[in-house]
């Protein structure tokens, strides 16, 4: 198990839930590790996304199936017999089946303040963070085409929106100024330079040209990553936009390979990326019944699929 987020948790639960060994490989790079709330989960609106984990994590450590790795995994291979071994911290670990969960890499703007809000004043998702934006005045960062759509989307609850690009042009054509423009959306084409205020209480952006404006809230809108090198080290298919092909299970192109959470398809949401990892957990289960595995695990169930194929 590649990942500790709530995608990855998900799915050592249901897997120790198997009674499948499980090793969970962690390197703490948790995409919302910065975030004061989330929101969304069911019965855990608004939460605090660290609590949600360490509180994932007290579980888990019910279960004497489940063993915790910190560290970085830098490569992974596909063994002869369908095994997997994967590199941690220059160790290699070992093990029949596979769960990638690792998330996704937020590119950040290059903003003074920038982390002193972020979380609280500042955000990357609409999604997420837009019902606290509702009547608010809200400047959005970015440059590139997907920023428009991103702002209109926003004017589902904002009062008033600018976007700033950094100093760039924005990209695209005429039809998404004029997207803008029928929309009432300011566009400035200039660079942001320090957020104003304390955390929790932006009050707003001061450009390069001097000017500041007086914002409420701030979202950015450049790029995310998902983070598949281990994937592509192993020959897992990508869709267009970058994230692993899979099957309503978390089944990758790859035998053996299951992946879940953001980076795979669909909304990158918590509650979403828990669902996509108890399936993965489930069907990596499933799958390894009427195999053998290792010492610590129970002998295996028949493989009921098998027999009745027979």
């Amino acid at each position: 198990m590649i990942g500790g987020g709530p995608a990855g948790l998900s799915a050592a639960t249901w897997a120790a839930r198997y009674r499948r060994s499980v090793r969970i490989v962690d390197s703490g790079e948790y995409r919302n590790r910065w975030a004061a709330k989330s929101h969304g989960y069911l019965g855990s609106d608004p939460g605090n996304p660290m609590t949600l984990l360490g509180q994932a994590h007290a579980d888990l450590a019910r279960y004497p199936e489940v063993e915790f790795c910190e560290g970085r995994a830098t490569a992974a291979r596909r063994e002869p017999d369908g095994g997997f071994v994967v590199t941690v911290n220059g160790d290699e670990h070992v093990g029949l089946r596979l769960i990638l969960a690792m998330g996704v890499a937020d590119e950040f703007p290059e903003v003074d303040g920038f982390f002193e809000h972020y979380g609280t004043s500042v955000f990357h998702c609409a999604t997420c963070d837009g019902y606290e934006a509702q009547d608010r005045s809200v400047v959005i960062l970015g440059w590139g085409e997907q920023v428009v759509a991103f702002a209109v989307g926003l004017l589902e609850w904002a009062h008033d929106l600018t976007i700033v690009t950094e100093g760039r042009p924005l990209e695209g054509d005429e039809r998404h100024r004029e997207v803008l423009a029928r929309h009432g959306i300011d566009l400035v084409e200039d660079d942001a330079v320090e957020f104003i205020g304390q955390r929790g209480e932006l009050q707003g952006v001061r450009l390069a040209g001097g000017a500041v404006l007086d914002v409420d809230l701030a979202f950015f809108s450049i790029a995310h990553k998902p983070r598949i090198d281990l994937a592509r080290q192993l020959g897992c298919d990508t869709d267009e936009s970058g994230c692993l092909c899979v099957d309503r299970d978390g089944r990758t192109t790859v035998g053996g390979c299951f992946a879940a959470g953001d980076i795979t398809p669909g909304f990158q949401l918590v509650p979403v990326a828990v669902g996509k990892g108890a399936a993965a957990g489930v069907a990596c289960a499933i799958s390894l019944q009427g195999e053998n595995g290792s010492p610590m695990s129970p002998s295996p169930a028949p493989n009921s699929n098998a027999e009745l194929e027979n």
